[in-house]
């Protein structure tokens, strides 16, 4: 799933929309739920992305699915099957969220680990973040057993690299020259 230009643009309107409604928390979490749901569930994407299902079927389906959520985030399903865009609703609600954050000023930290972070690791790991940021920052656990151990911090365009396959890279260039 890429973000495209015209996920941005409808993720920037319903982010002006909501906050102007004094929602946009509400519909961050929307968007969170739904974002999560799309990926995790194999058939809801492929029902999103089917091009031979009528759009008055994807627009009733998600009202069904996602009965819970804010008016703004129904209003988006309103706009999507007006404009038969169902298939980027998955980018739309990543770009929302990434703008959201944005605008509150929180950076999302997206850390590997050869296992899942324990709470030392955690730790660890917020100590270098403070390093590189000064913004409230959410980290995002990937786990990656090629890495062997440590981890590897992203935030932004830097770049950590504390894993042991590192190091043993780094050591092995060294012992060829």
């Amino acid at each position: 799933m890429s973000s495209t230009r015209a996920a941005i643009r409808y993720a920037k309107a319903i982010l002006d929309l909501a906050n102007s409604k004094s929602v946009a928390l509400e519909v961050s979490k929307d968007m969170t739920l739904i974002a999560n749901t799309i990926k995790e569930n194999k058939e809801l994407s492929d029902f999103i992305e089917n091009p031979t299902l009528k759009n008055e079927v994807k627009h009733s389906a998600l009202l069904e699915v996602f009965a819970s959520v804010n008016g703004v985030t129904q209003g988006l399903f309103r706009l999507l099957f007006e404009n038969k865009r169902f298939e980027i609703l998955e980018s739309i609600a990543v770009e929302y969220n990434r703008l959201f954050d944005e605008a509150n000023g929180v950076e999302v930290a997206k850390v590997t680990t050869a296992i899942a972070m324990t709470p030392e690791l955690e730790a660890k790991v917020l100590a270098k973040i403070k390093e590189f940021s000064n913004k409230k920052v959410t980290i995002e656990n990937t786990v990656d057993p090629a890495i062997i151990g440590g981890f590897i911090l992203r935030i932004g365009d830097k770049q950590y690299n504390a894993s042991v396959a590192n190091r043993l890279q780094t050591l092995k260039r060294e012992l060829s020259n």
